[in-house]
C-alpha cells in the first residue's frame, strides 16, 4: 500500500460524489464469502476488460453503480472510466493501461474495498 498516492483517498473523501459510495451488507456478505482474492481476482478482470483498452466504445457508462462491490469501488476511487481515470489519476485516456497501471487501479479498488470492510 505504500507505494499508492495515499493523497488520492484524502481527496476523494472531498468529494460528496466520490464520497457517497459505500458497500452495503449485501456487498460485505459477497465480499466475505468470496474472499479478498477471489475480489481481486474480479477486480483484475473488470479493468483489463472495462477500463484498460485505448479506446472504450462507451467510455462513460461502461460501469455500472451497483451490482459487484467492485462497481461501487470504481466509482468511489474515480477508475470507472478512461475520463475520470485522467482527471483524478493523471493516466492519460487514448493509450491502453500498461500491466503496472492496471496493477495501480486494481489496488486502489482493493484498498477501498478493505476500508469498507
Amino acid at each position: 500500500m505504500n507505494w499508492i498516492d495515499i493523497d488520492i483517498f484524502e481527496r476523494i473523501a472531498r468529494s460528496k460524489f466520490r464520497s457517497s459510495f459505500r458497500l452495503n451488507e449485501k456487498d460485505k456478505e459477497y465480499v466475505r464469502q468470496k474472499g479478498m482474492d477471489t475480489i481481486r481476482s474480479h477486480a483484475e478482470d473488470f479493468i483489463s476488460k472495462r477500463l484498460a483498452p485505448a479506446f472504450i466504445y462507451n467510455d462513460g457508462k461502461q460501469t455500472p453503480m451497483k451490482g459487484h462491490p467492485v462497481f461501487k469501488a470504481q466509482h468511489a476511487c474515480a477508475c470507472c472510466c478512461r475520463g475520470c481515470l485522467e482527471k483524478w489519476h493523471g493516466i492519460k485516456s487514448g493509450k491502453a493501461l500498461m500491466e503496472e497501471q492496471q496493477k495501480y487501479v486494481v489496488d486502489i479498488l482493493m484498498e477501498w474495498i478493505r476500508r469498507q470492510m
